[in-house]
């Protein structure tokens, strides 16, 4: 079935949505939200796209390659972008988007 077959990917998928959550929520906190609102939206764009890919995964979608080129291309920005910043959500936010792109590559190819 495919959700046995791209399991690794589509966990890396939720997990990496759940972390993007995570850090959008913890940037609305912060006391410049102003300057966090680059890393707002990538971490929304970010969720997003990983749900719609395991999504299309879980279903076999003919379009799984396309769609997890994409997420691998939103996850390496948004990890690109919280790595900037020093607070352990922002670095856990971007080991998971770039684990993540890493296993959307490797289907992708």
């Amino acid at each position: 079935m495919a959700h046995d077959k791209y399991a690794s990917c589509i966990k890396a998928c939720y997990e990496c949505a759940a972390a993007c959550d995570h850090c959008s929520t913890a940037c609305l906190a912060e006391r410049d939200v102003a300057m966090m609102a680059r890393c707002i939206a990538l971490d929304m764009d970010c969720a997003q796209i990983c749900r719609l890919t395991a999504a299309a995964l879980a279903r076999d979608s003919e379009l799984a390659k396309r769609f997890c080129a994409f997420c691998a291309e939103i996850c390496k920005a948004c990890a690109d972008e919280c790595a900037r910043h020093k607070h352990p959500h922002y670095q856990e936010c971007a080991f998971k988007c770039r684990y993540c792109a890493e296993e959307c590559r490797k289907l992708a190819a």
